[in-house]
């Protein structure tokens, strides 16, 4: 068995615009490989080494994504991944797939789906001699007159062999005998018409019947044969054979016709009389096709269906009616139907790839599907229209043949339309024209497109000084339109000093909530405020990120009392001392007391008071000053204590500085006590 596989490269390259925004030009090359074999392999026989045909390993078919798109027939082929090797997929009977034709070629398309690079595979399949020609009947009984004159010719049962060349029926041979001859006409399609022709006067007395035996030879090697079993016999004298009205017929109709409905009716007429003048029709040449969808009524000549007519099946019958009187005298006409194509297949769409996602920062013209469609009838009706329903960022493209690419017409954004249900429609330009939807399901996928962004353009947070450690301060929160590890964000402190330490040892931050958290216990008087910008990232590749500016402000509280810083306080314990004349008239100032809070604001606030004098009436109290207000007369000296109350809320942590005998603290203030000479 020999298999002939032969490459035939055209490189067809053409100019196809993939589109208007783009006009970008793409140069497709369409390859052509051929292979050719006889018929009836056994399934897995080898068709032909395709991978090398393709310029691939074997190992790289399943890699590459190499498979044979359907067509949407039974496939009769596939590919042994292992071997590398176009193989039959089940039995390939010539006379089923191609029956009558010359040539029987298949087509398969062969799609490398990485590259989306299709081949066009054509399979020849050869003839073998696996039919041997036979009979519809093997037995026929033809009537002759036994007036009829010699070298009168009677048609004879036709051979059917569905093979071809050689291997098809090449000729008749009649059995021996001394009444009969045998010629065979050649029909102008090439069939062969056998015809029995008689020799010698024939006598019914002398012999009522003759049998015949017509043997069907084709050449093949070895030849095959068929026989067909002829009885004549001979009649009384009937000497006028039939003659149809018309040497042919002929009847278009539409495929969608009723099953029963009469097409045409052939006549023929007999000048005999009596039953001598009655016709009979019968098919005498019809294929099996035909025999299954046509009847022919014996009596009246009337065609009609017995089936459903299908033109995308056959679109024309030929058929040969033959007309015979009870003599055996017939006539023949042809019968040639024409079966008009109506619009009753939709287009069908097969998707032979597809991608189930798209990254969003794809670009335009980025293949989504390649469709291959196609409708079976034929002219308009077989003409498609594809396109895609609602406004949708997709366009299709005619990319080789029946086949269009699905492709992107923007750049997607993930953010805005996360995913898209495109629906292709495919209508055909009948009447009415039919529609096939096709609905594809598309995911766009995310890439990390965005930084994080935060709520607010900066933050401001106030904290009480003495706080405690680990106090939460503020939180802050950024947002990312991104999805998944794209939109996770950890968020982050940007390294800084304050007074000389590092930002981190005052404040931290949540890397997943984003809370600010205080790591010691600030003090107004030493740190009002904190500078912090804090960072959002995302886990995206490569990470995006963003910052805020946080002002992180401390607020006083009256956490410290007044101190005196005039007069000076003995450091012994003793009581200070001031000197005033005894001669100082009235608002003599004897001394000024001067005192400071490190807090601010209103617990900064100071007040002075004169708390304790030895004679009250002697002194008065003036803008922080003592002035004399009378003259001394009890004695030389005077005990004063002044207290210096602060203004906070509480007032706390007073601190009582005497130079007396055992004087208790003021919980208004600081305290002063001094004598006056």
């Amino acid at each position: 068995m020999r298999m002939i596989p032969e490459r035939l490269h055209r490189d067809c390259k053409g100019l196809v615009l993939l589109g208007i925004l783009l006009g970008i030009l793409w140069e497709t090359r369409c390859t052509q490989i051929r292979y050719s074999v006889p018929e009836e392999l056994e399934k897995g026989s080898r068709v032909g080494d395709i991978s090398k045909h393709l310029g691939l390993e074997p190992r790289e078919l399943a890699e590459r994504g190499v498979r044979i798109v359907p067509r949407g027939r039974t496939q009769l082929f596939a590919l042994n991944l292992r071997s590398g090797s176009l193989v039959t997929a089940g039995r390939i009977d010539r006379e089923e797939l191609c029956m009558g034709a010359i040539k029987c070629q298949l087509n398969l398309d062969i799609l490398i789906e990485d590259k989306v690079k299709i081949y066009e595979v054509e399979v020849e399949v050869r003839d073998i001699n696996d039919n041997a020609p036979y009979f519809r009947e093997s037995e026929l009984e033809i009537k002759i007159s036994e007036n009829a004159a010699t070298e009168m010719r009677f048609p004879l049962p036709h051979a059917w062999d569905p093979d071809i060349g050689k291997n098809s029926l090449q000729s008749y041979e009649l059995s021996p005998n001394t009444h009969f001859s045998l010629i065979v006409q050649n029909g102008a399609d090439g069939s062969k018409y056998p015809e029995l022709v008689l020799e010698r006067t024939l006598d019914r007395e002398e012999k009522a019947a003759h049998h015949l035996v017509l043997t069907a030879s084709d050449g093949g090697d070895p030849v095959r044969t068929g026989t067909a079993r002829i009885r004549v016999m001979v009649l009384d004298a009937n000497d006028n054979a039939p003659a149809f009205a018309q040497p042919e017929y002929r009847a278009s109709v539409p495929e969608n016709l009723a099953v029963g409905t009469q097409l045409l009716v052939v006549n023929a007429t007999d000048p005999d009389e009596g039953v001598n003048a009655e016709v009979r029709y019968s098919f005498r040449y019809v294929d099996d096709k035909a025999a299954q969808v046509f009847k022919l009524d014996c009596n009246s000549g009337t065609i009609s269906t017995i089936g459903e007519l299908d033109h995308e099946e056959s679109g024309f019958y030929q058929m040969e009616v033959q007309a015979m009187d009870n003599a055996g005298y017939s006539a023949r006409t042809k019968v040639l139907i024409t079966v008009l194509d109506v619009n009753d297949n939709a287009p069908e769409v097969v998707l032979t790839s597809l991608a189930s996602s798209v990254p969003e920062n794809s670009p335009r013209g980025t293949l989504i599907a390649l469709l291959n469609v196609n409708d079976q009838d034929s002219e308009e009706n077989g003409q498609v229209i594809c396109f895609i329903q609602g406004n949708l960022p997709f366009k299709l493209e005619k990319s080789y043949g029946n086949y269009y690419s699905l492709v992107t017409d923007i750049v997607l954004d993930r953010e805005q339309v996360p995913s898209y249900n495109i629906t292709v429609t495919a209508t055909d330009r009948g009447t009415p024209p039919l529609s096939t939807e096709t609905h594809i399901s598309l995911n766009v996928a995310d890439t990390n497109d965005n930084p994080p962004v935060f709520l607010q353009a900066s933050y401001s947070a106030y904290t009480p000084e003495n706080n405690p450690r680990g106090a939460s301060l503020v939180s802050v929160t950024a947002h990312d339109p991104d999805c998944e590890e794209n939109a996770q964000i950890t968020y982050s402190l940007a390294e800084d000093t304050v007074q000389g330490a590092p930002l981190s040892s005052y404040v931290s931050i949540n890397s997943d909530s984003g809370v600010l958290y205080a790591l010691s216990s600030f003090d107004y008087e030493q740190l009002r405020d904190l500078q912090v910008k804090v960072m959002a990232r995302d886990n995206g590749h490569p990470p995006l990120s963003s910052n805020v500016s946080l002002s992180l402000f401390v607020l006083d509280q009256n956490d410290n009392a007044p101190e005196i810083l005039y007069p000076a306080v003995p450091t012994d314990g003793s009581t200070g001392v001031e000197l005033a004349p005894r001669s100082a008239e009235p608002g003599y100032l004897v001394t000024k007391v001067v005192a400071v809070d490190r807090d601010s604001g209103q617990n900064a606030w100071l007040s002075y008071r004169l708390l304790k004098a030895s004679e009250p009436g002697a002194l008065a109290w003036l803008h922080g000053g003592a002035q004399r207000a009378m003259p001394l007369l009890e004695s030389a000296s005077s005990r004063v204590v002044v207290a210096v109350p602060g203004h906070g809320s509480p007032l706390s942590r007073h601190r009582h500085v005497t130079g007396g005998r055992g004087q208790a603290p003021s919980p208004g203030g600081p305290e002063l006590e001094f004598q006056l000479f």
